[in-house]
């Protein structure tokens, strides 16, 4: 399916910037970083990855697996999905202020610091669930309600332009690795599990589902 193989390329990209934008915070602190880079990194979360790649998430594909694979929406993966997407934006907007002036004081420091390391870990472990579960479930789910493929839309002007900001912020700051936060696949390493979310297992199969897994 064309949009979600587009959608997992767009998380590599947003997983590298993610590491770029992790360093260059780093880098801002010790003032090796050049303070008008943030808006760069402010236009790509906030234009690419928020207006861009999450809108066509929950307009298109969410809204497809609710309305024609007849999926929860106000519970398990896709509400648990859509709740860090709001989640995420705040954490934004609270960010953006600080990544668009100049850091005055200490104190604006150690909260972005917090913040930046707050949103790069759960959009991280976001793209990590949506990868190997959300996306390929929805693809076999979605084809078994006959739906071979989805809608998608060209970027906007400011869109493309956000992306393409970033290439050079990818040199500037090459990409580092969260050493505290431990990644991987499956329901099991997704923050929502247990709490907002109790599986694809218990919210999404069917009881022909539960069924063929026990015989085999």
């Amino acid at each position: 399916m064309k949009l979600i193989d587009t959608l997992q390329d767009e998380h590599t990209l947003i997983d590298q910037v993610l590491g770029s934008f992790r360093r260059y915070v780093g880098a801002l602190e010790d003032g090796t970083a050049d303070p008008d880079d943030g808006r760069r990194y402010a236009a790509f979360f906030t234009t690419f990855a928020g207006h861009f790649h999450h809108e066509r998430e929950e307009r298109v594909l969410f809204d497809a697996l609710v309305a024609q694979a007849e999926l929860p929406r106000e519970r398990g993966p896709v509400h648990a999905l859509v709740r860090e997407h709001a989640e995420m934006e705040e954490w934004l907007r609270e960010m953006v202020p600080l990544l668009e002036q100049r850091l005055q004081s200490e104190d604006d420091r150690v909260r972005l610091r917090a913040l930046a390391t707050r949103y790069s870990q759960t959009l991280w472990r976001h793209i990590d669930a949506e990868d190997s579960v959300l996306y390929p479930e929805a693809q076999e789910r979605l084809r078994r309600y006959g739906v071979r493929e989805l809608p998608d839309r060209p970027a906007s002007d400011a869109e493309a332009a956000a992306r393409e900001g970033v290439t050079a912020l990818l040199l500037r700051y090459p990409p580092i690795e969260d050493e505290a936060l431990t990644r991987g696949e499956g329901c099991f390493m997704c923050a929502a599990y247990g709490k907002t979310c109790d599986g694809l297992e218990a919210e999404w199969w069917t009881e022909l589902e539960w069924e063929d897994f026990f015989n085999r």
